[in-house]
């Protein structure tokens, strides 16, 4: 897609002129104006978002890819990234468009036409096909998640690898030689969505160095999903004593089938979140939780898009460390 510069090349004058024969803000000779005019025709370039944006280059917007794939596990969690994201492009003056799509295709039409600043990609996969055209962007990228091959990409996240190691040294510390892990739904893990694969990797690594018993469970944000995975888990590790549950959405259904089967938090069993601390807090049974701080990523991701358009910077991965907040519902097993 044609950008000014591009038609300001074609035509051999300088990209503010073309600005101000599009804005009329300064009078240009005919000469000129029909130079610039015919460039625009033959390149087919689309002038976007009113004077200031063709006089700036600057649309004021920034373009915001979360897939509606994300909603069906995360929402809370996402919507608080997004929520993050609203607030403080709102400081720097920018807008946000939102695109739903998870496919190559909807990444280059945002992009395309110069209709953002930059892109904020969230619901990021370990492999994930968006990312090869993110390098043929003008636009500054950055990604809500680390794939596995980060070189050349900005990325912010909460460091869930940390975190799955944090959750199994926590409840070692108790006592609990026998933890299971509540994941992520099947489908995610099937994808390789990069949040659920980082903290198995770090609840495995850690569980294996302390050498204890462990077990993984994929569980569906449902209640019949939690139940399923509850009773999986205890089936697998007949000498279970805590859960680490990752998955937001099945809390609720996690501490519903462990009450249903007599099982007392924490007295019979230990129940760690990772999950935002507020939302672990407003359950029936509040929870210890390692908080993912979903505002905090998605304000971040503003912040380093904004440094990037006043001027090039290396790509870098801020993880955010994770923090323990302490409700009582994890303690030494009976």
């Amino acid at each position: 897609m044609a950008t000014i510069a591009d038609v300001a090349k074609a035509a051999g004058v300088s990209s503010s002129t073309v600005s101000y024969v599009l804005s009329g803000k300064r009078p240009i000779s005919q000469p000129t104006r029909h130079r610039v005019e015919k460039a625009i025709r033959d390149l087919g370039f689309s002038p976007h978002a009113g004077a200031r944006a063709l006089a700036s280059s600057r649309t004021n917007v920034l373009g915001l890819v979360v897939p509606l794939r994300a909603l069906e596990a995360n929402s809370a969690v996402v919507m608080e990234v997004v929520t993050g994201v609203l607030t403080r492009a709102r400081d720097f003056d920018h807008d946000v468009l939102v695109l739903t799509q998870d496919d190559v295709h909807g990444v280059q039409r945002l992009a395309a036409g110069s209709m953002v600043d930059a892109l904020i990609l969230m619901d990021i996969e370990t492999q994930d096909p968006r990312l090869p055209v993110l390098a043929g962007l003008r636009q500054p990228s950055i990604l809500v998640g680390v794939p596995s091959d980060a070189h050349g990409l900005s990325c912010v996240d909460l460091d869930f690898t940390a975190a799955g190691r944090l959750a199994v040294r926590h409840l070692v510390e108790h006592g609990h030689r026998s933890i299971a892990l509540l994941g992520a739904p099947t489908a995610a893990l099937a994808r390789s969505a990069n949040y659920a694969v980082r903290i198995v990797e770090g609840f495995r690594s850690q569980a294996g160095q302390a050498g204890v018993r462990h077990t993984v469970v994929p569980t569906e944000a449902t209640y019949p999903g939690a139940d399923a995975a509850v009773t999986q888990a205890f089936a697998e590790l007949d000498d279970l004593t805590a859960l680490v549950v990752h998955n937001e959405a099945a809390l609720p259904g996690v501490l519903a089938a462990l009450a249903r089967d007599g099982r007392r938090v924490p007295d019979d069993v230990s129940v760690l979140a990772v999950a935002p601390a507020s939302l672990a807090e407003h359950l029936v049974v509040p929870l210890s939780a390692i908080d993912v701080p979903a505002e905090e990523i998605g304000r971040a991701a503003v912040e380093m898009a904004i440094e990037r358009l006043d001027q090039p910077r290396a790509a870098e991965t801020r993880l955010l460390a994770p923090t323990f907040v302490e409700r009582g519902s994890c303690a030494a097993p009976a």
